[in-house]
């Protein structure tokens, strides 16, 4: 459009030229000059952090989760990935620290595009300079995450066993709004509140599930026997409608 954005050296027929050359590369015709108006550039590269944060929380699960104190998922096994030179019994997660790298990389550029719309006059001195930067390397970022998150994810190893384990670490505790809430209707919400509260507190002094510190509550023994205590604090029982919703996700995007 010309130094300043007028087509003004085009004459009258600017902007038929400028249709013209759009059509014949393919492009969207511009309803204004945008020399200085980098939004679209900008909202292009946040998107890319956007996803690639997305892929960067996985892979930060994934990671703590191949963690020995957690052991539940790991990546898929290659021989030779992800050993050490020096531990030859580490199995690190390689695809997923990619993948956290390229996010944190990805986000600074997020940011930098944004500073870079901030542009001075009808044409800019600098700023637009740091998007030779942010945006190739952004979309090669995002690239090799996406990859990398294929690759993970394609053949995650899950662990059902340790999960389970792993829930039961804390004896039930971790349900205790689930015993709450079926001794509300005996009880009434504050006082099932109450006397859970007490027995998650025996529970924990004791080291005994809190099953067994249910059923020596005469005022909960006396609402609901050891078969419903045994339903209620077992995490297996709580899942909610978590699997309706993991349903409701890969239902609502074209595969």
């Amino acid at each position: 459009a010309g130094a300043a954005g007028t087509l003004a050296s085009l004459g009258s027929r600017g902007l038929d030229v400028q249709q013209a050359l759009c059509e014949e590369l393919g492009l969207g015709v511009p309803v204004s000059t945008w020399h200085v108006a980098r939004d679209a550039l900008a909202e292009a590269v946040n998107f890319l952090g956007l996803v690639t944060g997305s892929l960067g929380k996985i892979a930060l699960d994934i990671m703590m989760m191949t963690s020995t104190e957690f052991a539940e998922v790991y990546e898929p096994f290659v021989k030779g990935r992800g050993a050490s030179s020096t531990m030859p019994q580490k199995r690190n997660p390689i695809s997923s620290e990619l993948m956290l790298a390229a996010a944190k990389g990805v986000r600074q550029h997020a940011g930098l595009m944004l500073d870079a719309t901030i542009q001075d006059f009808e044409r800019a001195t600098g700023p637009w300079h740091a998007e030779w930067m942010a945006i190739p390397e952004s979309f090669v970022l995002t690239a090799g995450a996406l990859h990398q998150a294929k690759f993970a994810l394609g053949g995650l190893i899950v662990d059902e066993a340790r999960m389970a384990t792993n829930l039961d670490i804390s004896r039930g505790l971790i349900v205790a709004e689930a015993v709450m809430m079926g001794l509300a209707p005996q009880l009434g919400r504050q006082d099932a509140h109450d006397v859970v509260y007490d027995a998650c507190r025996r529970a924990n002094e004791q080291n005994i599930s809190l099953a067994d510190a249910l059923s020596a509550d005469p005022r909960i023994s006396s609402r609901i026997d050891r078969a419903t205590i045994e339903r209620l604090t077992s995490p297996r029982n709580y899942l909610g409608l978590a699997p309706e919703m993991v349903d409701r996700v890969l239902a609502s995007a074209a595969r």
